[in-house]
């Protein structure tokens, strides 16, 4: 028969798994774009986040009184890693071409460094770009689809073109129920000064599809939870990604960059953010190059 103090700390396991999964579920409804810890921005910049307004848990089970703050959150350990890809989205109905896209200012995410918001005149809502990013990681392949989301893709090749993310670390990643990496955060540095909440200084308009998928090959865009704040933000899934379709999927990540983003998850996370689910890949990943297709 269990002694009193082996329940005791049977209670407080049970407890402590619960925090745990009522923090993945919030987070996965929302993986702000800013992915700041505790309640800056998930997505990952958000949800990141560490979790960028992650919300309610929704959880109506009866919570029992928190741990102790001193006890710190245990660092969630890589879940399976699915084989499969996700199939991308394809658009009801084909986008004019060329279309038209408006990138306003945004004076709260000013980068470090001056970049100048992408021509949204004449964009064309055909064809893809390919786009290599050289990391410390590992090269990490991947190709945009402007059918998918036009507007995003005009930005983030612009972004790209500017040297934007170059010298940029990804500064959120997901091991458990949602395992993507978050990266685009011009402000994180590896530094005290990093709160994943940076972005490029103009914004992205949403470009979401009705049924979109999240899951391994999917490249798509954070936000801060709000309409049409999209900016350099992005995370790669190369896994499970229970999300609603409030993300834009703007492009898709090669085998040759799964297998780079899957040593990245095994590698795990270091400082666990405060969601308790997401924190910093314990080796850093730091974009020193980023190659875009003639």
């Amino acid at each position: 028969m269990a002694t009193n103090q082996q329940r005791r700390e049977a209670a407080k396991r049970k407890l402590e798994r619960q925090l745990v999964r009522r923090q993945e579920r919030a987070k996965r409804r929302k993986i702000v774009g800013a992915g700041v810890v505790g309640g800056v921005v998930l997505i990952v910049a958000g949800v990141v986040v560490w979790v960028v307004n992650s919300g309610g848990s929704g959880d109506s089970t009866a919570a029992a009184s928190p741990p102790p703050s001193s006890s710190a959150p245990p660092v969630p350990t890589v879940g399976n890693i699915p084989t499969q890809r996700t199939a991308l989205p394809t658009r009801p109905k084909a986008l004019p071409n060329p279309t038209t896209c408006s990138y306003p200012a945004d004076t709260q995410s000013a980068p470090p460094k001056k970049t100048t918001a992408p021509d949204g005149k004449n964009v064309p809502s055909q064809g893809k770009v390919e786009i290599t990013f050289k990391s410390t990681a590992g090269d990490i392949p991947i190709t945009l689809d402007r059918a998918l989301a036009p507007c995003t893709v005009q930005a983030f090749v612009s972004l790209a073109k500017q040297g934007f993310y170059t010298d940029t670390i990804c500064h959120r990643l997901g091991v458990t129920d949602l395992q993507m990496l978050q990266c685009g955060d011009p402000n994180a540095k590896g530094d005290v000064n990093s709160d994943g909440t940076g972005g490029p200084g103009f914004t992205i308009p949403d470009e979401f599809i009705d049924g979109a998928k999240y899951g391994r090959g999917i490249l798509a865009m954070a936000n801060t939870g709000q309409p049409n704040s999209g900016g350099s933000q992005f995370f790669m899934v190369y896994g499970t990604a229970e999300l609603p379709p409030q993300y834009t999927i703007f492009g898709s990540i090669s085998d040759e960059g799964l297998r780079v983003l899957d040593q990245i998850a095994k590698t795990g996370i270091g400082t666990v953010g405060q969601d308790g689910a997401t924190g910093e890949p314990k080796k850093q990943v730091k974009f020193t190059a980023v190659n875009v297709a003639a």
